[in-house]
């Protein structure tokens, strides 16, 4: 069996389990946003109603609406911290980070754990080798949270194996950005994707993030790493890191493997309006632009803003361009004034913001007007 097999048949009780399959397995995490979670604990007060038997482990992070720019939005916020202490669920209100982020930093998503989620981008938390897909919010109260348990048809695996060295100027996302690509978007429906070879291998956790997070792009129902020293080490540096189960595979053999050289991999751009349209930075080099950001689900790493700093350090942003810096979660805020960071990115001209999802709801970071990129 393969990894998401193995974590499958041992959620449902199985000793084995096949790609087609359908099973009902025990959930592990279930995480939801303020706006998911408004709308899952709405249904379910008003169809099931009951005590939860697990509410531990039901998370919540307010990331969206961080700063609730109407009374409208910012009742959905009490809404949901009145229903998390009724609940007995665990709350990172506003300013904590972005889901995914506040999960993975608090040691809330491990290996070989099933963790579900309203938002598209769960399927990140494969970084560290969880089963991890979205599901809707009417399956998180009628399944989820009655019962801790949720059903799944067993994906159909496909490997991606990537080798090679990058080119200077090129990184890891420039990799996950090009891959979109050539796979072609929502061309791997319900499938799952192993992301492997030598290149995966030499990444550090949050490089590898940057590839099951596209996931939702590529149409798939999941995609993962296999775990290895790299997330064992990780995940024991959590405060509190425990690693109560390592799965792996067992390596036989896979039918469909697409290989790629990452060698070939120009520093890239993704374009409007898809996530699969990339270009070659080079072709779209002069484009004027007045709205940048790090930030969101895949960029508010320390590693994004290293790399600012690198290039911004002792300079200016240009004049007619606004840079906002949003940290991916506390941890990563912190780290980022001790090494500096904060200071360098101010003095080029750059803006930060509360960690959480960022400009994903425009009207938390003023919206753009039209003609501007």
């Amino acid at each position: 069996m393969n990894l998401v097999e193995k974590i499958l048949a041992r959620a449902s009780g199985q000793e084995s389990v096949k790609a087609g399959d359908v099973v009902v397995a025990n959930v592990d995490r279930l995480v939801m946003h303020d706006l998911s979670a408004y709308l899952t604990g709405k249904v379910y007060d008003e169809r099931i109603g009951k005590d939860l038997p697990y509410p531990d482990r039901v998370v919540t992070v307010f990331d969206h609406h961080f700063s609730p720019p109407t009374e409208q939005q910012a009742d959905v916020l009490n809404r949901n911290r009145a229903w998390t202490k009724k609940r007995g669920t665990q709350l990172f209100d506003c300013g904590s980070g972005n889901i995914h982020n506040v999960l993975m930093q608090n040691g809330l998503a491990l290996p070989g754990q099933i963790v579900v989620g309203s938002d598209s981008h769960t399927p990140v938390h494969g970084a560290v080798g969880a089963f991890a897909v979205a599901l809707g919010n009417d399956s998180h109260a009628g399944t989820v949270m009655p019962f801790g348990k949720a059903w799944f048809r067993v994906p159909e695996l496909i490997q991606i194996e990537l080798t090679g060295e990058l080119q200077p100027g090129t990184t890891p996302r420039d990799v996950a950005l090009w891959l979109v690509g050539q796979l072609g978007e929502g061309s791997v429906i319900y499938k799952a994707l192993e992301f492997t070879g030598p290149f995966i291998t030499s990444l550090g956790i949050w490089d590898r993030w940057l590839f099951p997070v596209l996931c939702v792009d590529l149409g798939a129902k999941c995609g993962y790493v296999e775990p290895d020293d790299v997330t064992r080490e990780f995940i024991e540096a959590l405060p509190g890191g425990r690693l109560d189960l390592l799965l792996n595979g067992d390596g036989d053999p896979v039918e469909d493997v697409r290989r790629f050289d990452v060698g070939v991999v120009p520093p890239t751009v993704a374009a409007p309006p898809t996530v699969g349209n990339v270009h070659p930075v080079d072709e779209l080099v002069g484009t004027p632009l007045q709205w940048a950001e790090l930030g969101g689900h895949g960029g508010g790493r320390l590693e994004d803003f290293l790399l600012a700093a690198r290039v911004l350090r002792g300079r200016r942003i240009h004049p007619d361009v606004k840079l906002n810096l949003v940290p991916g979660s506390r941890e990563v805020f912190r780290q980022a004034l001790e090494l500096g960071l904060v200071a360098d990115l101010h003095e080029a001209g750059g803006t930060w913001f509360p960690p959480s999802t960022g400009s994903n709801q425009t009207a938390n970071m003023g919206a753009m007007s039209e003609g501007r990129r």
